[in-house]
């Protein structure tokens, strides 16, 4: 029966990446197969159980607008919700939720299998079936061929993946599983490019042995929020996470593993996460610290399992053990797995088009850390885009990409498919120049209308939005026309340190000083209170940031339009850039392996200047 029949679209892998393509899909109306190696690690969170963080949390927010699943399997499964940088401007604010481990996993595979169209195998997948330069197929250690109009690889870790443990080393894609080989080697046979890169993860202990006494609570917030722009559950109960400290005896301790480390002795060769460095590379690389913060962070409600962040580590088993327990509450700490660097390969995602398929190979789709990224969101928001793109292209429908002034999301993709990258790809909100656009609190206004056309958002998103786009329009409005007297204002602003007024004052003349924000107005203003009462909290703060920041964000809106000028220079069919001997030698080069789809994307190629865009659009102007 699976011989014969023919999928639209067979997805490679069920991590983060694999799971969104599989849904988006299927729910766009896709007939599906899901193959990963192991059906009881659907979702798993290989590394810290959180989602989000700083960009990261935004992405999440941009997958569940456009009707993606990550936002909703957190929302029912975290422990704990802080949203980061609130002190500083909305652009950096960056929610983040502590999940459930082992719960996280069950919901995405309780969603899967309640999802229409998607089928299920447990096995290997060895190989693609490639006929005429296009992806038909998957063919599995046991010899069976699937067929499929478009395939998507999210293999994660597991090509060739390879885990170190001090002077150990053993074959494995994740711990107590093994690698996936024979991709790798069909793939370079093809004439793909690939490279190894190295993550890795620290030792989880035993919660009943730790000492919270001495360590730092960090709580989550008063009032938590969510993920998702749907009715999910609020979260009434939250778990503690903890800080502490490593020092000098663990340094020195640590230090003396550095003679058997795999990172320092030349055996692991992959490129490490920069922004992630084991804590061996970070007591090498900043010597002049006495100290590195520990982050205690629980794996669920039930279970006693601890996950360590902070202490990813590489070194000997006996040597992490003996300086985890100098750090303060770990004394008798008992630990229930050592931690481990893994490699594995990947492929240079400059070798991709911006739709997440292959240039070699039509209707073959890479997604996740096979293209070089690091984090469950990287992760997830490919998966989504290159399940949508994989069933538009065997449905015959237009290409969905996203813009960078559009989403985190395109920012990301545009990163990856016109610069590249040779160290693990990590979102920060610095690499997109229109960050002010791209807020956590309006990624629904941004891209729930594109999912929504696209057939994956469904009617019940689009009416929230409606709804908040005409409440924010009315209390924007009402920010602007209600005036407040000097009498009623004045001893409050005379006590925050802000200078009083004279006369009649609009509620948002007051908003647009620092230190004043809409709720502490609301809190001495009751004609504004009640003014207010009958909007919903995110319109509220969608007006707020929409008056307040009102002529930096016109900025930004110029500043787009004009990028957007260049992206409306399209480059159509293979250009011959050696017979432009205007381009410089590294533009000519760089611009034949890229084969860019714009102008815009153009000139966002490493090593293609100002002026080599210029000579482009004479070109494309004749």
């Amino acid at each position: 029966m699976f011989q014969q029949e023919e999928y639209d679209v067979i997805v490679v892998g069920a991590g983060h990446a694999g799971c969104e393509a599989a849904a988006a899909a299927a729910n766009m109306g896709s007939k599906v197969l899901l193959v990963t190696m192991n059906m009881n690690t659907i979702a798993q969170m290989s590394c810290n159980p959180a989602m989000g963080g700083v960009a990261k949390g935004q992405i999440v927010r941009e997958v569940d607008a456009l009707g993606g699943q990550s936002g909703i399997i957190t929302d029912k499964t975290m422990i704990q919700f802080r949203m980061l940088n609130r002190s500083k401007g909305p652009a950096m604010w960056s929610p983040r939720a502590q999940s459930d481990r082992m719960r996280f996993a069950e919901e995405w595979r309780m969603t899967l299998e309640q999802t229409l169209n998607v089928d299920f195998w447990q096995e290997a997948v060895t190989g693609i079936v490639v006929e005429n330069g296009t992806a038909v197929g998957v063919k599995t250690q046991l010899g069976i061929e699937f067929r499929g109009k478009s395939v998507v690889l999210t293999n994660g870790t597991f090509l060739n993946g390879l885990i170190h443990i001090g002077e150990k080393q053993f074959g494995g894609g994740r711990a107590a599983e093994k690698g996936s080989t024979g991709i790798t080697e069909q793939l370079k046979e093809l004439g793909f490019e690939a490279g190894r890169m190295k993550t890795g993860t620290p030792p989880r202990v035993d919660g009943r042995s730790l000492d919270y006494s001495k360590m730092e609570e960090q709580a989550g917030d008063e009032m938590p929020s969510k993920f998702s722009y749907l009715d999910t559950p609020a979260l009434t109960n939250q778990r503690p996470c903890y800080i502490t400290y490593t020092n000098a005896e663990v340094h020195e301790i640590l230090k003396e593993g550095f003679e058997k480390s795999p990172m320092f002795q030349g055996r692991i060769k992959g490129l490490g996460p920069r922004y992630c460095p084991s804590v061996e590379d970070k007591i090498n690389r900043f010597a002049d610290k006495d100290r590195h913060q520990i982050f205690v962070e629980p794996e669920g409600w039930s279970t006693v399992e601890v996950y360590v962040n902070g202490f990813s580590s590489s070194l000997p088993e006996d040597v992490q053990y003996r300086a985890l327990r100098k750090i303060a509450g770990f004394e008798n700490a008992k630990m229930f797995r050592p931690g481990y660097a893994i490699e594995y390969d990947f492929f240079p995602p400059t070798q991709l088009n911006l739709t997440l398929e292959t240039k070699l190979v039509q209707n073959l789709y890479f997604a996740g850390q096979i293209n070089g990224t690091t984090g469950y969101e990287e992760a997830a928001c490919q998966g989504l885009m290159a399940g949508i793109n994989a069933h538009n292209k065997v449905h015959g429908k237009e290409p969905f990409v996203l813009k960078r002034s559009e989403a985190y999301i395109g920012v990301l993709i545009d990163d990856l498919v016109n610069k590249g990258t040779d160290e693990p790809y990590r979102m920060f909100t610095s690499r997109a120049e229109h960050r002010l656009l791209l807020r956590q609190d309006n990624a629904d206004l941004r891209l729930t209308p594109l999912g929504y056309a696209l057939g994956l958002a469904s009617e019940e998103r689009m009416a929230l939005v409606r709804e908040k786009e005409e409440q924010t329009a009315a209390v924007a409005k009402l920010l602007k026309t209600h005036a407040i007297e000097p009498a009623e204002i004045n001893g409050w602003l005379a006590e925050i340190g802000s200078a009083t007024i004279h006369e009649k004052t609009r509620v948002v003349n007051l908003l647009r000083r620092p230190g004043v924000d809409l709720p502490a107005l609301a809190r001495v203003l009751p004609g504004l209170t009640l003014a207010l009462a009958p909007y919903r909290p995110d319109a509220l703060e969608q007006a707020e940031i929409l008056v307040k920041y009102e002529a930096y964000l016109e900025k930004e809106h110029q500043q787009a339009a004009r990028m957007q000028e260049l992206e409306n220079f399209t480059i159509r069919g293979r250009l011959d850039y050696h017979a432009m001997p205007a381009l410089s030698h590294e533009a000519r080069e760089k611009l034949l392996k890229i084969q860019p789809e714009t102008l815009g994307q153009a000139s966002r190629i490493s090593g293609v200047s100002p002026a080599d865009v210029s000579v482009l659009m004479v070109y494309l102007g004749r």
